[in-house]
Parts: C-alpha cells; structure tokens; sequence
C-alpha cells in the first residue's frame, strides 16, 4: 500500500467508483463526496488489544522455526529456478531484473493486462521482463495457475511474491493478499519449491487494516508451513516507505503550491527505500541462509524522516522559502466517523471507508520498526539497507518528472 499526499486535496480512489473527497483549501470550505458503488455484506471488525499488538510486534525480526537447509543453496544461480508472482507490479519488476542480473533461471507470472488498469498489454510486458520466461495466468485462480504452470513442464526451487492489494479495500485485500499469495505458495510447492520469499509491510506490526490483517494471516500460514515440513523455508520482508509514497507533492510544490502535511508534521516518521535497493534486498532473500525462517524489517540508508523534514528537503532543493498546508488530523478522524456510520446504513461504503482508514493511519503512524519492549517505532532498531537517498530521488523528480513512479489505484491520499 502506498501513501501520496496531494497538495491541499485528498481523494480516496476505488475502481468500484466509490470516492472520498476531501479539499482542504484557504478558499475552500469542506466537503465530502460519496458515490456507493454495489453493497456487499459489511465484515466485522477486529478489535485491538494491547494483548494483540504485543504479539504482533514480537514477530518482527525472530527466526521461527529451524531447518534444514535446502539444497538449492549449493548451485549456481543459472541452475535455480524462481518464480515470481507480481512480477509487473512497481516492486516485482525491480525483483525480475535484478534476478536476471544475477543470472537466476527466472520465470515470471503475469496477468494478460498487466500494469495501471490493465494498460499494459502482452508485448509491453514482455519488454518489461526480458530476461525471464513470462507465463500469463491468473493468480487469483488456483486451477488456472497450476495449469499455466503446469504447462511449463518446469519444476521450481523458489517462490518470490510481490502480490499487493491494488487499492487496500476490503475485498481486494482478502483477494490478493492472502487468497492469491497462497494460491501462489500451493502451486509453487507441488512443482517443488522449498524456500518462499514474501514481501509483506512494516505496518503490519500495528494491525489495524483489512490489508494488514490479510498479509499477517498469510504469514501465520507461511510460518506454519515450515514448522510442520522441516525441508521447507522462508523469508518474510517488511519494507518502510517506497519513495514513490513520497513523492505526490515534488512537482505540486515545484510548481508554487505549499507542502501538506497533517498535525506539526512530526506525527510519524519513515526510512524510505527505493525499489532498486529493496529489490535487491529481496533477491538476498533468495540464497542467503541468513534470512531464513526469519521477519526481516528493512529501510533505507540514513536517519528517519518526518513529512516535516521531506517537505524542508523538498524546498531546500528548489531553492525556495518553505511554505506549508497544515491539516488538523482530528478532519480525517470526523470523517472516517461519518464513514462508518454511513457503512451501516449503506454496506456499499465499505471501502470508502476502509480508503478513509488507509489515510488516518499512514497520516499518524510511523513506517518504523515497533519495538515490543516499549510499544514506541525505533527509528535506531529499524535496519538499513542500500545507496538510494529520498534527496536524490527528489532531485530526480525534479528534472524528469514522476514518469513511472505513478500510483494509480493504490493512490490513496
């Protein structure tokens, strides 16, 4: 799930066209648009306890379950086969290139339309992955995966997933990140995979969202599977903030507009990671014994940054005064209130108001390492990895512009 504030506007995207608008302007009053879209049974929620979020916390960074380690760790790259599930997405395509880099035998999972909405077509994706041996299919659909795979003629060491829930609602999230990685670890072990790669989130420690809730169940079964089969293993990565998540205001703020930001814009603090440096953090995950049957929170170099500091490195490189939009955060708590009362009259809602959530949390909390000593994020506990500074993406931005750095349905603020 990725996080893009929006000068002085936030709107909550679904491709069920249900939207939550709301403008927060000097000139503006405010307002929210709701459109329903079709009504759906309304899931009911988990409750958070102390208890619960402890236990949450205490996953992070433990090896589980001892192993024996799998054999494919002894040869070359060029004589294990990986397959990757959310190969076009804005992380897996990383993931493809640096294991076609090192030489990996690769074969990538593909949708038919892949990309932003589907724009990408057959011939696109296959420029995309050049390297890997592209097989279109279906995750979502077991019996369609296994056949494409099947088809193949192909056995596997490794499975790499990349899935994420396109836009966080309710039902994308149950469809995606826990019915489809799993489809994915059950097709990919009947053709002989004993090791799995997951790229999970950070924010799971603190499980307050339908998405968050369906990647911690997946993990649990991960886990569970390598303790009842001893030649089975894992790697579960928990990355922080994508540069991406931080880079919706470059060319607003580039062109005269303020930087937004909620509260004093010290809420919550991230170590972003470029999709490069964690690709390859990904691909280590492949081959190094040291990750294995392990939680591996992971950001990138260099000290954490709160949305105050990004937008004063934001200003300092173009040069200009720094100028900033505060939002009371107490406006996203009214109205995701309105949201969830709206849900019980019309269950349609319900991803509006999940998308209201979504943007409370990533507002407030931070995409750091949850010590379960003190319940606090430690910006010191969280481990740093790679080259790639957010200074340097900005400055990238900058001169070339957010080309291929869209969000698109994952747009949520």
């Amino acid at each position: 799930m990725s996080l893009c504030y929006i000068s002085n506007f936030i709107s909550l995207h679904s491709p069920k066209h249900q939207s939550l608008s709301l403008t927060f302007s000097p000139e503006s009053p405010h307002f929210i648009n709701l459109f329903p879209g079709k009504p759906r049974k309304p899931r009911d929620p988990i409750k958070f306890t102390t208890e619960r979020f402890k236990l949450f916390a205490s996953l992070t960074q433990s090896q589980t379950v001892e192993t024996t380690p799998s054999t494919f760790r002894s040869k070359s790259p060029k004589d294990v086969s990986v397959l990757v599930v959310g190969s076009t997405g804005y992380i897996g395509k990383f993931v493809v290139r640096e294991l076609v880099k090192r030489g990996f035998n690769v074969t990538a999972i593909a949708r038919e339309r892949s990309g932003i909405k589907g724009s990408g077509d057959k011939d696109q994706t296959l420029a995309q992955l050049r390297g890997a041996n592209v097989c279109f299919s279906d995750v979502t659909n077991l019996d369609a995966l296994e056949g494409s795979l099947n088809s193949l003629g192909s056995s596997f060491d490794v499975v790499v997933s990349c899935l994420a829930s396109r836009n966080g609602g309710v039902k994308d999230s149950w469809k995606i990140d826990y019915e489809a990685t799993r489809n994915s670890l059950v097709a990919g072990r009947k053709l002989g995979a004993s090791h799995f790669v997951l790229l999970s989130a950070i924010c799971v420690q603190k499980p307050l969202l339908e998405f968050q809730r369906a990647k911690l169940k997946f993990e649990a079964e991960l886990m569970r599977e390598a303790e009842e089969d001893g030649g089975f293993s894992y790697s579960i990565v928990r990355p922080t903030a994508f540069f991406k998540s931080l880079g919706g205001q470059v060319e607003l703020v580039k062109d005269g507009k303020p930087y937004v930001m909620f509260g004093d814009g010290r809420l919550c603090a991230c170590k972003p990671i470029s999709e490069a440096d964690l690709a390859s953090f990904i691909v280590d995950c492949v081959m190094s014994g040291e990750k294995v049957n392990k939680v591996l929170p992971i950001g990138g170099p260099g000290k954490a940054l709160t949305p105050l500091e990004q937008g004063e490195m934001l200003f300092r490189l173009l040069g200009k005064e720094p100028k900033f939009f505060k939002v009371p955060i107490g406006i996203m708590d009214f109205a995701i209130g309105v949201l969830d009362f709206l849900v019980k009259i019309f269950p349609s809602l319900e991803d509006a108001a999940e998308f209201g959530k979504i943007g409370r949390y990533y507002a407030a909390e931070s995409m750091l390492l949850l010590d379960p000593e003190t319940g606090e994020y430690s910006a010191e506990k969280t481990p740093s990895y790679g080259n790639d500074t957010l200074e340097e993406f900005f400055a990238r931005v900058l001169r070339e512009g957010m080309a291929g750095q869209e969000l698109g349905e994952q747009t949520i603020i």
